[in-house]
C-alpha cells in the first residue's frame, strides 16, 4: 500500500508543477495533503506506532 501512496504523491508532485489555473493547483495540493497523510497513517502502522483496529 505504501508503495502505492509514494507513486501517487510522486505524479502529484509533477501535475503541480505543471499545473497553471490556480483553481486546478488548489486541487491538487489538496490531493497532495491527503495522499501524505494517508502515507504517514500507513507508515505508523506498518512501524507498529498506531494502531490499525480501534481497541475493544
Amino acid at each position: 500500500m505504501t508503495y502505492k501512496l509514494e507513486i501517487q504523491i510522486e505524479e502529484l508532485r509533477a501535475e503541480l508543477r505543471n499545473a497553471v489555473d490556480g483553481a486546478e493547483r488548489r486541487e491538487i495540493e489538496t490531493e497532495l495533503e491527503i495522499a501524505q497523510a494517508e502515507l504517514a497513517v500507513a507508515a505508523a502502522e506498518m512501524f507498529g506506532f498506531a494502531e490499525a483496529e480501534p481497541p475493544f
